[in-house]
């Protein structure tokens, strides 16, 4: 059984509106505290053979300035790889940006940060959080089981549970009151996207 409650709690969530060089933005950020040493949670986001075993299969030309796919999901260009500190991509399209940041936390702890920025006009506005949010939290929650040693046997399978369906449906709720709290979409907005967001994530369980 998955302790639900604590794992979405181990999350740290931001959404937030800006500019970049190439206009507005909406950014979400997630950040979750590990029991492993930065070495090995960096091994577990990079290594190919262990990816696959709590999230994606993934292939390509795997190294900065290369390239990236996940299977049945999106690709991208390796823009920046600092092992072990520091991996940015684009994901799914040149405007969608993903970046992972991890600092160690004493000798045997690590601190995970992602933030993946897209365009205003890819998000609508900070509910467009909501497109995005969860699944990072579901990858989160996978890697922190896969790093205490419960690894599922077909992680695509895990990811689409009761189980994991109906962690998906608290991390939208989740990812509602930071969206409200942001103050950087409308009601109807975040109405609009909570919808298709329990669509996405959690088809099958009642909200």
């Amino acid at each position: 059984m998955i302790d639900i409650a604590n794992h979405l709690k181990a999350i740290h969530r931001e959404v937030g509106r800006g500019q970049a060089a190439s206009g507005e933005v909406v950014s979400v950020l997630l950040r979750r505290e590990y029991d492993a040493h930065v070495a090995d949670v960096w091994d577990a986001l990079t290594d190919p053979d262990r990816v696959k075993r709590w999230f994606l299969p993934v292939s390509g030309d795997l190294r900065e300035g290369g390239t990236f796919q996940l299977e049945g999901n999106a690709g991208g260009d390796i823009l920046t790889c600092l092992p072990p500190t520091t991996l940015k991509v684009t994901f799914g399209g040149p405007t969608s940006v993903v970046e992972l940041r991890l600092t160690a936390i004493g000798d045997e702890g690590t601190a995970l940060e992602l933030e993946h920025t897209v365009p205003i006009e890819m998000a609508g506005s900070g509910a467009g959080a909501l497109y995005v949010g969860p699944g990072w939290d579901g990858a989160f929650l996978a890697l922190a089981l896969f790093l205490a040693g419960e690894t599922a046997e077909d992680p695509a399978a895990a990811a689409n549970s009761p189980e994991a369906q109906e962690f998906s449906r608290r991390s939208v709720r989740a990812w509602v009151a930071v969206v409200e709290s942001s103050g950087t979409a409308t009601a109807d907005e975040i109405a609009a996207a909570t919808e298709v967001s329990l669509a996405q994530f959690a088809p099958d369980v009642t909200d």
